[in-house]
């Protein structure tokens, strides 16, 4: 399968240096591509969040984070997240997740992929800390 690939939106700091921020692009989900996220750990401390937002308006849908191919951590397997379906008070319900066991879930080549239920519609983002020295303007 060809995947559709995001990059890791990485935010910058104010001048106070007190906050970063980071506009975002939503990469629409094409559900029979799925998503690969490159260089997804390349970031402080892990602090990866990938936001989910479903758009498909009848049920909730499922979002499959695909097992690594890094032995022995692949062994654990797929692991499914529920996207509630959007509700009458909103347009879509966004879902952020936090990978834990980075591991189970990264590929040799740095990348995390993302597959989603038959019927899902949606956005996909991924945003996290930058690492390492503040690069000079």
């Amino acid at each position: 399968m060809a995947r559709d690939a995001i990059n890791v939106a990485l935010p910058t700091q104010d001048a106070t240096q007190s906050v970063e921020s980071v506009k975002i692009t939503k990469q629409a989900v094409t559900q029979a591509n799925g998503i690969k996220i490159n260089n997804a750990f390349k970031n402080k401390n892990n602090s990866l969040q990938i936001t989910v937002e479903n758009t498909y308006a009848t049920a909730d849908s499922t979002l499959t984070v695909k097992a690594g191919d890094n032995y022995p951590n692949k062994m654990l397997g797929d692991l499914s997240v529920p996207l509630p379906a959007p509700t009458a008070s909103t347009e879509a319900q966004p879902t952020v997740v936090l990978i834990e066991d980075i591991s189970r879930f990264e590929n040799r080549d740095g990348s995390v992929n993302l597959d989603f239920s038959t019927s899902f519609t949606g956005n996909v983002w991924a945003v996290a800390k930058r690492a390492g020295l503040k690069p000079v303007d």
